[in-house]
């Protein structure tokens, strides 16, 4: 029997190891077929299935059985089968449903992208670009929670939560233990610690860097500038807690925050301690290696969606100020 199996998703075809899912065969082939994922995290297990962001069609159950699946299945959580056939983003039923789930995943989740420190890099943010509608069904009030304090350097806005669960996971995987969770259920279920508890741990600020959205924010960097501003560079320093591989964010030549590496699909590549992240912001606690250039399918690239695109300013007649070529 063959070690590989042969999936096809959105008629681009690909070998891949038995117990492959089909979201990370379509990270394989790569492109504008690969779906979307609020709540997945590779590195972190148990992850994925809650979020419904990452809907497929199979067409194809598989070769020795070519009957296609009923209803969309998550991506994230489905294994491939020799011979199976996916439509991702070439079909109009994927695209409903996700559009569907974006307006669910935006329901309590307030419009505050103009005060919002993940700003420019917020996956809900990327997602409602691509998926999100002009109106809402939606007529009841949203939450409207006061931010929590959970340690001294960690902020919590429950109203931005999406309960995707990554960080539950993080502090609980990384951390070997966790003070918090999901309270509550149904449509009162919201992150939080038992009694206030502060979150206290050596690796607990990469909870900050799982959340998609900006429910967990990093208290050092609250407010001080947004991130299109910021110069980001891949630094390293000799450390005896983590890798010491970290982004280091500057203003004006200062170092105003620093976050792990993230990869293309802005997973963690290797966790950081707590102590690179916040105690260090001195420029000679770092050894500099190259500058970072955002991803261009990225809010932070000003809305420019292609791959191998350039952003062009014009100047717009009567405004004196400049936008981008392609908003003409």
């Amino acid at each position: 029997m063959s070690d590989t199996l042969k999936v096809t998703i959105d008629g681009q075809s690909i070998q891949v190891p038995m117990g492959t899912s089909i979201l990370e065969a379509a990270r394989m082939i790569g492109g504008k077929l690969v779906p979307p994922a609020m709540c997945y995290y590779k590195p972190l297990k148990g992850s994925g299935g809650k979020c419904r962001t990452c809907l497929v069609a199979v067409t194809q159950g598989s070769e020795k059985d070519p009957r296609p699946m009923p209803k969309l299945v998550p991506s994230c959580s489905t294994s491939v089968m020799d011979g199976m056939v996916v439509e991702s983003a070439i079909s109009e039923r994927v695209t409903e449903a996700r559009q569907s789930v974006t307006e669910f995943l935006l329901i309590n989740h307030p419009l505050d992208c103009p005060v919002c420190d993940q700003a420019g890099e917020c996956k809900l943010q990327d997602l409602s670009f691509e998926h999100g509608k002009s109106f809402t069904n939606y007529k009841e009030e949203r939450r409207d929670n006061e931010p929590d304090d959970l340690g001294d350097k960690i902020k919590l806005n429950v109203n931005r939560c999406i309960l995707c669960y990554r960080c539950v996971y993080a502090a609980e995987q990384l951390c070997g233990t966790r003070d918090h969770g999901v309270l509550y259920r149904g449509d009162h279920a919201e992150i939080s610690t038992m009694i206030e508890k502060s979150l206290d741990s050596d690796f607990i600020g990469n909870v900050i860097d799982v959340c998609p959205v900006g429910a967990l924010t990093d208290k050092t960097f609250r407010f001080r500038s947004r991130i299109w501003f910021t110069e980001q560079w891949n630094a390293h320093r000799s450390c005896d807690k983590c890798c010491g591989k970290v982004v280091l964010h500057k203003i004006d030549g200062q170092i105003a925050r620093v976050s792990a590496r993230k990869n293309e699909w802005d997973e963690v590549e290797e966790w950081i301690c707590d102590t690179c992240r916040f105690d260090k912001k001195e420029n000679e606690d770092w050894t500099i290696e190259s500058k970072r250039v955002p991803k261009s399918k990225s809010v932070q690239t000003l809305n420019k969606y292609s791959d191998n695109s350039q952003s062009v300013y014009v100047k717009v007649e009567g405004l004196g100020s400049e936008r981008p070529k392609e908003l003409e």
